[in-house]
């Protein structure tokens, strides 16, 4: 009875402690977007290559942000903020422009690499976006247009 007792006791906490949890949100909002800024439009990027950095890269690394259902329930949508924050902090595509030409110059080679390595999207990410997932022919897609991005800013920067 006594075992019983302190697992019910146990499990009644647990769940007044996530019902707390929920009155803590996270917030959602986010900058408005400068298009004359942004990665895609400020390159003028073939509707192939913006159609898939929309769904395997801007949510994380834009403040196009499409916030899921689940990101109102904590404490996934902590981790899901954390997430976001340090995917903007790390590169965030709707300040392209802003960047100083060695600047773009390594995140075009940051880019690259991760997405050769598949580093990205991460697999917590794709996991859940099956949209995300980069198949043989998005991923070779995507390395020709950072390549090419690569060499422009290679020439433009001289």
């Amino acid at each position: 009875m006594g075992k019983y007792f302190s697992f019910r006791r146990i499990l009644i906490y647990l769940m007044l402690i996530i019902g707390i949890m929920q009155f803590f949100r996270i917030d959602k909002s986010h900058e408005k977007v400068q298009t004359d800024l942004d990665f895609l439009l400020s390159t003028d990027a073939p509707e192939n290559v913006s159609k898939i950095m929309h769904e395997a890269c801007y949510d994380c690394h834009s403040n196009e942000t499409k916030y899921p259902w689940y990101s109102d329930v904590a404490p996934i949508s902590w981790w899901l903020n954390n997430h976001i924050h340090e995917g903007r902090e790390e590169l965030n595509f709707n300040y392209w422009q802003s960047f100083t030409p060695k600047r773009k110059q390594r995140k075009l080679n940051e880019c690259l690499e991760m997405i050769q390595e598949r580093e990205m999207p991460l697999p917590s990410y794709t996991w859940i976006h099956k949209e995300a997932r980069l198949n043989t022919d998005q991923r070779q897609i995507l390395i020709n247009w950072f390549k090419s991005m690569g060499a422009r800013e290679e020439k433009d920067g001289d």
